[in-house]
This record gives structure tokens, C-alpha cells and sequence, in this order.
């Protein structure tokens, strides 16, 4: 008898014991009670924004397909220091920061709605617009990284030209480099820091009325509240000229709605999730889902602005050629 109350005693101490360790670790909270998101967060990965086609109907990695996932990211972007085997000569892998790792949920793309991990296709009224923008000879450039001429400023891609970061959103998009963001907090205003093109987003909390469509934003015009323990965030009224990283050819139309949420999922964990919805451009809408991981490293300064030198000596060494040339 004695032997057998032991064991239960036993049993019940080491499921107490069991459930304690695991217990969810409590989230952060600010000193006004809301969850604090703050923090820097590094959003790089080699998770693929869709769904590779050979995994089609698989929601997440195997441990081996992950594995593979990681090495031909790492091949694809490995350290290759002679600059002479770029074309055309560029910056060499040394300095891209793609992300060496899939996510920590194995899941097999960014996206996670439609189901099959894709980008749904565009409407019938954004392919027109799409040939029209190749008739017009590829204008606006949006997000194109390498531009369609050196004529003007207007030529080269919105990050080229300091106005967007290719990676920085909204919404979030792994990419290159300087993968990382920095949430600060008030009772009434999130701020979203993103380092690339350091561009800040202020957004309100207080319910104060958004912003008259007629007044178009390169982030566009963000509202956020809170729904529990996640911070919900609608933004609009979108700049047309904008474009998404991925999908260049798909400016924003007036109908854009993003709506994102910040989820502080433990101590070390940011969920980040946004649904891109634009009835003019995508026949559905779809969304991502990314753990953002907190890190201690800080923000660095990424000098970049509209008219950088760069783009000022490459239009300059145009200007010079046509000279010599006799072309102008």
C-alpha cells in the first residue's frame, strides 16, 4: 500500500513538474499593462516568400527538406570575395545577410494563405495595366533593383533612389540585407523603425481619423488597436507609383487594404503576420505569417536619401558618355 501511494505521489509531482517546465513563458508587459513589443527584431531568413513548386500540397519542411533548404540558400548566396566574377560588377556575397536559417515553424513559405503557398494571379484589370506599364517602356520603375535607363532619377528603382527600402515595407519583407526593425511603445503610438532606408512609421492608437484619401503615402496611412494581446494595424491610401517587392509590376491601387498584427509570442519571439488585400491587382487576398526573432544587436544608420551620390555620378557619367559620343 505503502509502495503504491509512493508511486501516485510520485506521478503527480512529476506531471506538476512536467506542466510547469511546459507552461508558456509570460509575455512582456509594459508599465501601462499592454504587451511591450518592444525591441530590435531580425526578420532575415531562407524560408522562400512562396511555396518551392516541388513541395506543393506541404505546409511545412521535413527536418531533411529544411536541411536542404539551407544549403542551397547558403550555395546560392555563398561568400565569393572575386568581384571580377560578377555580372555586372557588383557588390560580392560577402555582404548579403539573406537569413542562414528557415523559420523556427518549418513552414515552407512566407505565405501561408491561399494554402498552397502562391501568390494568387493577378485580375484580369492589373494585367492591362501591366502591359500598358511595358508599353509606356516599363514606367513607373516601383521596385525594379537595376532600373530601365539612366535618362533621369525617374529611371532608377524607388530604393535606388533613397524613397523605399526594397525590404523595409510595410509589410516586412525578408530580402538582401539589413533584415532587422525596432518597435518603440506609448500608452497612444507605436513606432515601427526599420533600418533599411530607416524609414519610421508613427502609428496611432488613440483612434484619431486617418488620413483624406486624397493625400497618398509612400508608407501609407496607418491605424492600429489592440484585440487582446495583439496589436492589429490597417494601413491605406498608398502612393500608386509604390510597388511590392516581390510582384513588381503590382503598384497599390486606391483599394489596398494592409492589415498587420504584432503578437508578442514569448520573450523571444515577435509574431509578425500581415493579409495583403487588393481587389483591383490579386484575385484573392493572401497572407504571411513571420516570427520575428529579438535580438541585442542595435540599428545602424543606413545613409541613404533621395539624390545620393551614387545615383548623381551615374546620371553625370551618362551625361558624359552622350557628350563624348555626340549623341546629345
Amino acid at each position: 500500500m505503502f509502495r503504491k501511494t509512493l508511486i501516485a505521489t510520485c506521478l503527480l509531482a512529476c506531471s506538476a513538474v512536467v506542466a510547469t517546465a511546459q507552461s508558456p513563458e509570460p509575455v512582456p508587459r509594459t508599465s501601462w499593462g499592454a504587451p511591450d513589443l518592444q525591441g530590435v527584431y531580425d526578420f532575415g531568413t531562407a524560408t522562400p516568400f512562396q511555396r518551392p513548386l516541388e513541395l506543393e500540397g506541404r505546409a511545412e519542411f521535413t527536418a531533411e527538406e529544411a536541411a536542404v533548404q539551407v544549403e542551397r540558400n547558403a550555395e546560392r548566396w555563398q561568400d565569393d570575395v572575386n568581384t571580377e566574377n560578377l555580372t555586372p560588377p557588383n557588390y560580392n556575397n560577402f555582404w548579403f545577410d539573406y537569413g542562414s536559417d528557415v523559420l523556427s515553424t518549418r513552414q515552407s513559405s512566407l505565405i501561408v494563405d491561399p494554402p498552397d503557398g502562391r501568390l494568387p494571379p493577378f485580375t484580369q484589370q492589373q494585367e492591362e495595366r501591366v502591359e500598358a506599364e511595358r508599353a509606356a517602356g516599363g514606367r513607373p520603375v516601383r521596385t525594379h533593383p537595376t532600373g530601365i535607363g539612366v535618362d533621369g532619377p525617374e529611371d532608377r528603382g524607388l530604393a535606388e533612389r533613397c524613397l523605399l527600402g526594397f525590404n523595409s515595407g510595410p509589410p516586412l519583407m525578408p530580402s538582401v540585407y539589413n533584415n532587422y526593425m525596432q518597435v518603440f511603445q506609448t500608452p497612444d503610438h507605436v513606432v515601427i523603425l526599420a533600418e533599411m532606408v530607416h524609414e519610421a512609421r508613427i502609428i496611432p492608437l488613440d483612434g484619431s481619423d486617418p488620413l483624406s484619401d486624397r493625400i497618398p503615402q509612400w508608407l501609407g496611412d496607418s491605424r492600429g488597436w489592440w484585440e487582446g494581446e495583439t496589436l492589429v494595424i490597417q494601413t491605406r491610401n498608398f502612393v500608386a507609383h509604390r510597388g511590392f517587392s516581390v510582384a513588381r509590376a503590382a503598384g497599390p491601387s486606391s483599394k489596398m487594404l494592409l492589415t498587420e498584427r504584432l503578437t508578442r509570442a514569448d520573450a523571444g519571439t515577435l509574431l509578425y503576420e500581415y493579409t495583403y488585400d487588393d481587389p483591383e491587382v490579386f484575385t484573392q487576398p493572401f497572407s504571411a505569417s513571420i516570427p520575428l526573432r529579438r535580438t541585442d544587436s542595435a540599428l545602424f544608420e543606413y545613409s541613404c536619401h533621395e539624390g545620393n551620390y551614387g545615383l548623381m555620378n551615374m546620371l553625370r557619367g551618362a551625361r558624359a558618355e552622350e557628350k563624348e559620343s555626340g549623341s546629345r
